[in-house]
């Protein structure tokens, strides 16, 4: 038998960062993001009588899956120790800050409850995929992109002081939102990072308070926090002349978070596109470090995407995914 899932990645719109353990513990995290219509695929089957652990077509010993710590994390939650085989396949590759290995762990997770003939939903299914990448496996990123790939659409999160998220679905007017995607472009800068290392400064310093950074790293996110609101609101009243604002305003706060969130060849083409094609906002997505930066650019911003694509940074044409992870039928695979 086998059972296949379709997850999607995600672009976070507003309050990134404050999803980690480190900050939301003080007084709460607040997340405004969007699925996209850009997938991780995983396939899993179980043979009869094969008693290998085969992933992506390589026989490993199921008790020792060191370089696939979250298949390992995942298969020991669900007593499997053999007869098992997966091979995934994603749209766009990870290390790129659209949250890749929690989509990954939830489409597996998805599956794996599939061939028990369960069917968790979005909060569990995001829940069991938070104890195993944010506790389990330790790697001190959030709790967004296990929500969102679970979820799908445009959604808030809720992050209470212990951890407990409340998912809500943002619905705009169909011109609103047509307008807003339009207008926000994604484009790829061909780098690819480690979220956790990025992340390391911004956890050290909410950790320690008394590190020198503690206060500014706190002051940032508590300001990226409330700007997130704004951004969400920006959104619903359709306003995309200010979400250009509020981005802009979200980029120089993340910034402060960590030496490692950007890099000068980045600031000095924000700065281009600022002064030269209307640009009036941006961001890298994600922790930051690499993968694919945001510009909101009002108009047509063909003059824009032109430009991009001269300079070896191609546009990322994308919808809303609606449905968030979900079993697929052979026919669709």
């Amino acid at each position: 038998m086998m059972i296949s899932t379709r997850t999607p990645l995600r672009v976070t719109l507003g309050g990134g960062g404050t999803d980690l353990h480190s900050y939301y513990r003080h007084a709460g995290g607040f997340i405004f993001a969007m699925a996209l219509d850009k997938y991780i695929h995983v396939h899993c089957h179980r043979p009869v009588f094969d008693r290998r652990v085969v992933v992506n077509g390589a026989d490993l010993e199921a008790a020792d899956l060191q370089a696939h710590p979250l298949v390992r994390a995942a298969l020991r939650r669900h007593d499997i120790v053999d007869r098992f085989e997966i091979a995934s396949l994603a749209d766009i590759a990870g290390g790129t800050g659209l949250g890749s290995s929690s989509c990954f762990l939830v489409g597996l997770l998805h599956a794996l409850h599939a061939l028990r003939g369960e069917h968790p939903g979005p909060a569990a299914l995001a829940e069991e995929a938070c104890e195993i990448e944010v506790n389990a496996a330790a790697d001190g990123i959030g709790k967004q992109d296990q929500y969102m790939a679970a979820f799908g659409g445009l959604t808030t999160l809720e992050i209470a002081s212990d951890g407990s998220v409340s998912a809500e679905r943002v619905v705009l007017d169909e011109d609103v939102e047509a307008t807003f995607l339009r207008q926000t472009h994604i484009y790829y800068t061909g780098l690819r990072r480690d979220a956790a290392i990025v992340l390391a400064e911004q956890n050290t310093a909410m950790a320690d308070e008394d590190s020198g950074r503690h206060h500014e790293v706190q002051d940032s996110l508590d300001f990226i926090r409330d700007l997130g609101y704004r951004i969400l609101a920006a959104w619903r009243r359709g306003d995309a002349e200010a979400w250009g604002a509020l981005l802009d305003e979200h980029w120089q706060q993340k910034k402060r978070l960590s030496s490692r969130i950007s890099w000068p060849k980045v600031d000095a083409l924000y700065e281009h596109v600022k002064r030269e094609y209307r640009v009036s906002g941006g961001k890298v997505i994600g922790a930051g470090g690499g993968g694919f930066l945001m510009l909101f650019c009002p108009g047509d911003g063909s003059a824009l995407e032109a430009y991009m694509h001269e300079q070896g940074l191609p546009r990322l044409n994308y919808r809303v995914d609606r449905t968030g992870s979900r079993l697929v039928s052979p026919a669709e695979v």
